[in-house]
């Protein structure tokens, strides 16, 4: 479980701000966004392929 301990001289928004920059650094909001629905294996490997084909394309483009 992800916990912050407020310090004594911090208010609620600034602990609640460095709690959203420790999950965002852990990477749990896009662990949790990506395990929100099921994925089959044929979607994740087009997904995959998809974001290669992308990658690739862009090292193109940036070749020229």
């Amino acid at each position: 479980m992800t916990g912050v301990r407020v310090r004594d001289d911090e208010s609620f928004e600034r602990a609640l701000r460095r709690f959203n920059k420790f999950c965002e650094k852990t990477g749990i909001l896009t662990d949790i966004k990506k395990h929100q629905h099921f994925e089959k294996p044929s979607e994740r490997r087009k997904r995959k392929l998809n974001a290669a084909r992308r990658k690739m394309r862009k090292l193109q483009l940036a070749e020229e």
